[in-house]
């Protein structure tokens, strides 16, 4: 293993769009998938990878303010030892405050790197196993009708776990749940995301009226700026509650748990900024007893490699919203990486995060250098 430090040379940076179907949920619907691709280059012989998805609507950033930053990033990391993770993320924390979606992808790639360099797969540069990890497959926002055909399919395609999004008009909501659960029979899980979509009394009212139909959770029932009502929703909600948006970092982990505002919680490296904070919140909830589920806004397999990797790490992690690249994308820009069986996710042992951009793809893509 090699314990000289890997000087970082050079990072290259693509627009990394990925045309898709379009998904809506309650604010707003996108039609390509707005994600950045980097390759950080080093003085060992190899590269890093890292990818993020930028989702304005839930944390502020576009791809083209995602690709300001990261040309910024770059620059401070220039000449830098890849190796020391936690200096290199203090850098771009000092410089800017927020800014999540991309530094998760510098995050990421600098974990491809000090993983390359120790010759491992990333689970096990993280001290992780392999183990069975099973997704669920998410029906965007139509009309109840719409949603419950969309729920028959996805069972009759193998799937065991619907995530349903809500939170557009909690009485219709209400509808679009009991018509799904009973399309799709008592076996299938349901769990619900509003994002952010009711007030405090509509989701009282939705969660009370869907409870009967066994639902697993609901994910971010209210608007963030709400949070202070939620332990008394958790008193009046027979539906677990699972806080999203609510949870950036390990400090909002630790309010909302403190404060009894939550049962379980999401984690997504493009709120947290990446494998660094996530492991923080991981742990943190682990020691509170609270779940945590590993979610994703719509990266490709490049991205999702590095989020199972981090799920074979993490043993807190009970539930997997690892559907991203099966939401219609309409090209795969990626070679290597996770596999689906069936709903089922695997990766092969390669070193790294075992994931990079296909060729092909990148040539099509807008591309700066910082050198």
């Amino acid at each position: 293993m090699n314990k000289q430090p890997v000087t970082i040379t050079s990072i290259d940076i693509y627009r990394f769009s990925i045309p898709m179907e379009p998904f809506t949920i309650a604010t707003g619907t996108m039609d390509h998938a707005q994600n950045v691709f980097i390759r950080i280059h080093t003085n060992a012989g190899f590269y890093g990878v890292g990818e993020c998805s930028a989702f304005p609507m839930i944390v502020g950033e576009t791809q083209d303010t995602c690709l300001v930053m990261a040309k910024d990033f770059a620059k401070l990391w220039l000449g830098k030892d890849a190796l020391e993770i936690s200096a290199r993320m203090q850098e771009l924390h000092a410089f800017t405050a927020g800014n999540t979606t991309i530094k998760s992808a510098f995050d990421i790639a600098l974990y491809d790197i000090a993983s390359k360099n120790a010759g491992l797969p990333l689970y096990q540069f993280l001290g992780g196993e392999k183990r069975v990890i099973e997704s669920d497959i998410t029906i965007g926002i139509n009309t109840p009708e719409a949603m419950t055909a969309k729920a028959i399919d996805f069972k009759e395609s193998g799937a065991h776990i619907l995530k349903v999004k809500l939170g557009k008009d909690a009485a219709i909501d209400v509808e679009r749940i009991k018509q799904i659960r009973k399309a799709v029979g008592t076996e299938m899980k349901i769990r619900v995301d509003a994002n952010q979509g009711w007030s405090f009394d509509e989701a009282v009212y939705a969660l009370q009226a869907i409870g009967q139909y066994d639902i697993e959770f609901c994910e971010q029932p209210m608007r963030t700026w709400y949070d202070d009502n939620l332990p008394e929703l958790m008193k009046l909600s027979p539906v677990k509650i699972m806080a999203d948006e609510s949870v950036y970092n390990h400090h909002d982990a630790r309010k909302q748990i403190n404060s009894g505002s939550c049962d379980y919680i999401n984690i997504k490296m493009s709120k947290s900024g990446g494998i660094t904070e996530a492991k923080k919140i991981h742990d943190l909830a682990a020691g509170k007893g609270i779940a945590c589920m590993m979610g994703g806004m719509l990266e490709s397999r490049i991205a999702l490699s590095a989020k199972l990797h981090f799920v074979y790490a993490s043993p807190n992690i009970h539930f997997y919203d690892m559907d991203t690249c099966m939401l219609g994308h309409l090209q795969d820009p990626c070679v290597g990486g996770v596999t689906y069986d069936g709903y089922k996710l695997n990766i092969n042992d390669a070193p790294g995060i075992g994931a990079d951009a296909d060729e092909a793809f990148l040539a099509g893509c807008e591309k700066f250098t910082i050198a």
